[in-house]
C-alpha cells in the first residue's frame, strides 16, 4: 500500500510549488483518491491480478502523451517494490525525462548513474520457498559507432520509437512487482494465521485433556469413597 507515500510525495511537491496530476491504477487506489477531492485525479485504470502488456501499454501511453504534449514536465511512478517473500517497500521511480547518457534524473533534476538491474529466482531452502536476488549489471556507457555506419532514420525518430517500449516495460514491471508484493504479504499472513491456529488447537487440546483427566480422577475418588463407606 503506497497511499501514505503518495500523499507525502504530493505534499512535498506542493511545498515546492509543483502542481501534481494523479493517475491511479487499481480499484482500491482509485476509490481511495476519489474520496479525497483535494487531489487532482485525472485518470484511473482498472487491472486484474495478472497485469498484461496491453494494460501496461495503455497506462504508458497515457503518461507518455501527457509528457510529449508538455502538459507535465516529469513523470514519477510510485509502487510497492518486491524485496522478498516477507519484505516489500514503496519506492518512487522517475520515468521521464531520461538523460541521453542513460542516467536517470530525480525530481530535483539531479541525475545519477543507472544502477544494476535485478533478477529474482524462486528457489527452496530447508523445504520452504525462498527468493534470491541477483544483480545484472547494466552497461550505460555505450559503444562507439563505426564511422561507416549510417542510420536510416534520424536518431530522434529512433528514440521516439523506443521510448514507448521502455515505458511499457517499466510500467509492466512495476505492476508485476506490486502484485508479487501483495501475494507475498497474503501468503505470509495466511501462514501466520495457520501457525496461530495450530498453536491454539494444541493449547485447547491440552486444556481439554486436563479437564477430562480431572473429571475422571474425581469420579474414581467418589467411587472409592462410596465403596469404603459401604
Amino acid at each position: 500500500m503506497v497511499y501514505p507515500q503518495t500523499e507525502a510525495r504530493i505534499k512535498e511537491l506542493a511545498e515546492l510549488g509543483v502542481k501534481v496530476k494523479l493517475v491511479t491504477i487499481g480499484k482500491k487506489c482509485s476509490s481511495y483518491f476519489k474520496r479525497r477531492p483535494q487531489y487532482n485525479l485525472v485518470k484511473s485504470f482498472d487491472i486484474g491480478n495478472s497485469p498484461t502488456t496491453a494494460e501496461a501499454q495503455a497506462i504508458a501511453d497515457e503518461v507518455f502523451a501527457e509528457f510529449v504534449s508538455e502538459e507535465v514536465d516529469k513523470v514519477e511512478l510510485l509502487f510497492t517494490r518486491f524485496v522478498s517473500l516477507i519484505s516489500s517497500r514503496p519506492v518512487v521511480q522517475t520515468l521521464l525525462p531520461l538523460a541521453t547518457s542513460g542516467q536517470v534524473c530525480n525530481v530535483n533534476g539531479v541525475c545519477v548513474d543507472a544502477k544494476d538491474d535485478e533478477v529474482f529466482a524462486l528457489t527452496t531452502e530447508d523445504g520452504k520457498f525462498a527468493v534470491k536476488r541477483e544483480s545484472a549489471p547494466v552497461d550505460t556507457s555505450g559503444a562507439e559507432f563505426d564511422a561507416v555506419i549510417t542510420f536510416e532514420q534520424d536518431p530522434n525518430q529512433i528514440l521516439d520509437a523506443l521510448l514507448p517500449l521502455y515505458m511499457n516495460s517499466q510500467v509492466l514491471r512495476a505492476l508485476q512487482e506490486s502484485i508479487a508484493s501483495e501475494l507475498a504479504a497474503r501468503m505470509t499472513a495466511m501462514g501466520a494465521a495457520s501457525d496461530n491456529a495450530k498453536s491454539l488447537a494444541k493449547v485447547l487440546n491440552l486444556s481439554y485433556n486436563r479437564q477430562r483427566q480431572a473429571k475422571i480422577t474425581n469420579e474414581i475418588c467418589e467411587l472409592v469413597a462410596g465403596a469404603s463407606a459401604v
